[in-house]
């Protein structure tokens, strides 16, 4: 017992230093039940908005409320899915998979060096934690992808909006998570192709087989390899100290589930026992972001030079059914019936390609109250997303969420009169 009470008594003693360095609540947005965030990949604004190959998504836009004027933040994807959740990118500019369960590596917020792809890669990702200096995003990313500039990454290739965004020091490691368990609310991170045994240890996975040697490996006859359909790059949670040790309560890895199974995506919906937030991230042959050794309709994009003529069409077509079967799932749950609801499809990045894209993505808004048909022409960006989830669930600003030109979306969440 007095085990149980001193370690109740640590946990508050680092939550209240946690909280210590939170905003103010951010206003603007009604108080929301559930939000169900839905995380679709690597195609620019004009690649999806008017393509033949994306009628759900583009019908969507039109009958919810559409974001016209907003921004990832930079590249590649694990930085903006960071962003997205936590408000920053914590010192990762790479793809790299977790160090799990590492406790004595240096974190990127300590040394103040970011971790990257390339030209070399910084490997894996020491679990985020405690307070320190995020990493600047260039204007002009000439890492990562494109390591050997001008000839492997010729001029041209933007990070956001022409513009950089400097590294700012006393970033907290945590994300919207952190925030809801701390206070006794709900999140999920739904992940589709999660092998059985669960997020702990894996990079990637194909629904059953998995990266790690010591669970599910690849059969030796495989001649193909590993299918990687789930990627920790797009789970973010699981990139932070506090979700891989699961030291406090509603904050581990357990909330880390699949689409099909006990717990899993579609099992809540059927019962309408689903949590606050749902952070939900399709497999990569269904986020429209491909695989080079899943067949042609989940191929790579030939060119991607940031129009549609480069596109792999059949990759568009099975993202766009996708997000259909994942919104209609989701109108048809009971929680959607219950109180004021919001789905947020938002597009991780535009996938390094030249100018003049600025790294424009689409965010759609839908919600079960309120007014629809808006086509929002205001400056948006990931930060902005963010803390309007914030606001939504009366929660404080979490670090570049708190800047003082993010604005919260509050014409995309607007309700009537009576839904203030």
């Amino acid at each position: 017992m007095k085990t149980s009470v001193a370690i109740l008594i640590v946990l508050a003693a680092l939550s209240g230093t946690l909280l210590a360095e939170e905003g103010q609540v951010p206003k603007g947005i009604p108080h929301l039940d559930h939000v169900f965030v839905i995380m679709m990949e690597n195609h620019g604004f004009n690649q999806i908005v008017n393509n033949s190959n994306a009628p759900f998504a583009n019908q969507l836009r039109k009958s919810a409320n559409s974001a016209n004027n907003y921004f990832a933040i930079g590249h590649p994807s694990l930085t903006n899915y960071l962003e997205v959740m936590g408000g920053s990118n914590f010192g990762i500019r790479s793809d790299n998979n977790p160090d799990w369960h590492n406790g004595n590596c240096t974190t990127n917020l300590a040394s103040g060096k970011p971790n990257l792809d390339g030209p070399v890669s910084s490997g894996l990702v020491c679990p985020i934690a405690g307070i320190g200096t995020d990493a600047e995003t260039p204007a002009i990313d000439t890492t990562n992808e494109c390591p050997n500039p001008p000839l492997a990454c010729p001029p041209g290739f933007v990070d956001i909006d022409g513009s950089s965004l400097p590294a700012a020091s006393h970033t907290i490691g945590m994300t919207i998570a952190d925030q809801l368990a701390g206070r006794g609310r709900t999140w999920k991170s739904y992940q589709e192709s999660l092998p059985p045994t669960g997020a702990d240890n894996i990079g990637f996975s194909d629904g059953f087989f998995t990266d790690n040697s010591g669970i599910h490996p690849v059969p030796a006859s495989e001649t193909q390899g590993l299918i990687k359909l789930y990627a920790a790059k797009h789970n973010p949670f699981v990139y932070f100290s506090s979700v891989q040790e699961g030291h406090i309560p509603g904050l581990s890895l357990k909330q880390v589930v699949g689409f099909e199974g006990a717990g899993g995506l579609f099992e809540d919906l059927g019962s309408g026992h689903v949590p606050e937030l749902s952070f939900i991230a399709p497999n990569q042959c269904n986020d429209q972001h491909g695989r080079g050794n899943a067949g042609p309709a989940c191929d790579f994009d030939p060119n991607d030079d940031g129009s549609q003529a480069g596109l792999n069409p059949g990759l568009i077509f099975v993202g766009d059914l996708t997000l259909r079967n994942l919104v209609n799932a989701i109108h048809n749950s009971p929680a959607w019936r219950e109180g004021r609801n919001a789905i947020v499809v938002v597009w991780d990045e535009n996938d390094f390609s030249f100018v003049p894209n600025v790294n424009q993505v689409l965010l759609i808004v839908d919600t079960n109250y309120g007014v629809h048909g808006v086509q929002s022409a205001r400056r948006y960006t990931h930060f902005s997303l963010l803390k309007s989830l914030e606001a939504a669930f009366g929660l404080p600003c979490l670090n570049h969420a708190c800047d003082a030109g993010v604005a919260t979306m509050s014409d995309l969440f607007k309700g009537t009169d009576d839904d203030q």
